[in-house]
């Protein structure tokens, strides 16, 4: 085995120091081995080992619930462990819900960009072991977009929300264990903090590069393309048009009903974006924007990773369309685009045409942020 995850190595190294104490597991479908056992199945049977409750990130524990979708506590019909939700009536475990709780142990998949929930559920429960003294410990997993390349802004004061907790890129180039360093030492996140790292994994590796299986994080996560595309097109999600949830290629496929599609991508691939083309597509959405409607717009393929760009493809990609259906082309709700944005002032210059000229700027907030997280880097 190439590459040991934070979990493997966990169980080869550190479970005896854990023998006794009653462990709360942050996790979800995500969480498995290379054999894609889950991390749950493996420490319920564990015999040094003992889970006393788990908590679950947006989705559920099992993964099945919808963006957005609030989720319930429960019990898990598997192990009959008590299921704490941390999408629903709190985001931040309660006292209670640490009750009995010895140390915590935090075992997700992220997907590289900074929209994803998962590292502020991550966060949230680091605040509250902080608070109350229990022992906080993540089991790395890679950054399946690499831990190299940085895209995008840092998100201002007023912009801050679940979807952009503190001012990090869209696109940070961190692994999971690295984010939570970094929330700790930069942010003020205060926690008993220790990070199992992986064994294995260099940063230029993209996930199918790794020899680990893809399980989907959410249920629109399809794959390796949609991941390096995501940082881009999840801009799409504020916005009246549809970002392919619905289909089989969500955040790969962009459209409306009133689009038309070979018009759109004769443009943008006039544009010569690195590392993409644009094809020309309808498709029929089964929920959420357009349900049942027949939309027309593109397929973003990639061609090239080591050059694409994403979030400057979905910035040319919205400034488009707003030019040609200027009358069509709203965003669904101004303040969830600021909030995905991170930045107030981006919609306005995608309606003038100026949007990536003004990205420009943040090329030196990506240049300080990595310096300042080079610290935290824990693999070559």
């Amino acid at each position: 085995m190439g590459l040991k995850l934070g979990v493997e190595v966990f169980l080869q190294q550190y479970a005896e120091q854990y023998r006794g104490k009653r462990i709360g597991l942050v996790t979800n479908l995500t969480g498995v081995n290379h054999k894609l056992i889950p991390t749950i199945d493996i420490f319920h049977q564990h015999e040094h080992l003992q889970v006393t409750a788990l908590y679950g990130p947006e989705h559920g524990i099992r993964g099945d619930a919808k963006e957005g979708e609030a989720v319930s506590s429960s019990i898990d019909k598997v192990t009959g462990l008590p299921v704490h939700s941390l999408y629903g009536e709190t985001r931040k475990p309660t006292p209670e819900m640490l009750r009995d709780i010895d140390v915590i142990l935090f075992d997700l998949q992220d997907i590289g960009s900074r929209y994803y929930t998962y590292i502020y559920t991550m966060a949230y429960v680091m605040e509250a072991c902080g608070e109350l003294g229990i022992p906080f410990v993540v089991l790395d997993r890679p950054n399946p977009i690499n831990g190299i390349t940085l895209e995008g802004n840092l998100v201002t004061e007023e912009c801050r929300s679940f979807v952009g907790l503190y001012p990090i890129p869209v696109r940070h180039g961190l692994t999971i264990g690295e984010l939570a360093q970094l929330f700790v030492d930069q942010f003020g996140v205060r926690c008993e903090l220790t990070v199992i790292p992986m064994q294995g994994w260099s940063r230029q590796m993209h996930f199918d590069e790794t020899g680990l299986l893809w399980v989907p994080p959410s249920p629109n996560a399809s794959g390796i393309d949609m991941a390096l595309l995501y940082p881009g097109t999840c801009l799409i999600e504020g916005t009246n048009l549809s970002e392919g949830r619905g289909t089989a290629k969500p955040f790969e496929v962009v459209g409306a009903p009133f689009m038309d599609g070979y018009s759109l991508a004769r443009i943008l691939n006039e544009r010569q974006m690195p590392g993409v083309i644009a094809r020309p597509v309808s498709f029929v959405p089964n929920y959420q924007k357009y349900n049942g409607e027949r939309c027309e717009g593109v397929q973003l393929h990639v061609t090239d990773r080591k050059v694409l760009r994403a979030f400057s493809v979905g910035l040319q990609l919205l400034e488009t369309i707003a030019a040609m259906y200027p009358e069509s082309f709203q965003y669904k709700e101004a303040e969830h685009f600021d909030q995905l944005a991170g930045d107030r002032e981006l919609k306005k210059h995608i309606q003038q045409g100026t949007a990536v000229a003004y990205a420009d700027r943040y090329e030196s907030d990506l240049y300080r942020f990595s310096k300042e997280s080079n610290s935290y880097l824990l693999y070559s």
